[in-house]
């Protein structure tokens, strides 16, 4: 069994990112992208966690941003996806996971979940990274807030990733 293993790790045959694409990536990366974005046309939201900027989307054109952000890091990292959708907000949420240094709940003014695990866009500061969220100054934090509805799609991406995978299917 072992040497099979071997043969099909020599033959190449191991599965990378153009393999392991989910079925909403590739059906995303099969749409136009929004132009100045690395989103699809579908997105509403759009995030690229390598150069920390975001953008609402409008009917595949881009209607704010790019916003500087701050994404999640030090092992609470911002999940990449291509079909997340909004399902909850909450103008004056208080956080029961995040705590103020003397213990009481955090802020996260105009919280846009879009993710299990609690996490949305809110305003916070864009030069911390977040728990897992996506940090936008107050301002785009609430255009963010008042523009996007519950089932909106979301995409949180890398943008070099993008790219290569876009380049593939052509």
């Amino acid at each position: 069994m072992g040497g099979l293993g071997l043969a099909v790790l020599a033959t190449g045959l191991v599965a990378g990112p153009a393999f392991a694409e989910s079925p909403a990536a590739a059906a995303a990366h099969r749409e136009p992208i929004a132009e100045g974005t690395p989103c699809s046309v579908s997105a509403k939201a759009c995030v690229d966690l390598e150069t920390q900027r975001a953008w609402l989307i409008q009917d595949g054109k881009i209607m704010r941003g790019p916003v500087p952000i701050a994404s999640g890091g030090n092992g609470e990292e911002t999940p990449v996806g291509h079909s997340l959708r909004v399902y909850r907000k909450d103008k004056d949420h208080v956080s029961q996971e995040s705590r103020l240094p003397n213990g009481d709940p955090a802020p996260m003014p105009w919280s846009v979940f879009f993710q299990d695990g609690g996490i949305a866009f809110h305003s916070g500061d864009p030069a911390r990274s977040s728990g897992g969220c996506i940090h936008l100054e107050p301002a785009d934090a609430e255009a963010w807030f008042s523009y996007l509805q519950i089932n909106d799609q979301v995409q949180v991406v890398n943008a070099s990733e993008e790219q290569a995978a876009r380049a593939q299917q052509q």
